[in-house]
């Protein structure tokens, strides 16, 4: 799943250099953990949020059918001027 996930958001960023994707578990769940460019942010939540739920629909079908749970959370770094 994870290698799915970021096949999906590098090719929705313009810095898909950036672009990690870490797994942690939690109660069971998987969380993707996703960190990314803050320019690239906007574009994989799409507008009011459309993009990143249809990733998040696209993620959890592909789970299910494997017997797993996952979630996606973006993480936003806070490396702006202090």
């Amino acid at each position: 799943m994870q290698a799915f996930l970021e096949y999906l958001v590098k090719g929705l960023a313009d810095k898909p250099e950036e672009v990690s994707v870490t797994p942690v578990e939690r109660d069971g769940v998987t969380i993707y953990e996703l960190r990314l460019n803050q320019a690239d942010v906007g574009k994989v939540i799409g507008k009011q949020g459309s993009t990143i739920q249809a990733i998040r629909a696209l993620l959890q079908v592909g789970s299910a059918k494997k017997g797993l749970r996952c979630a996606v959370e973006i993480v936003e770094d806070d490396k702006g001027p202090a």
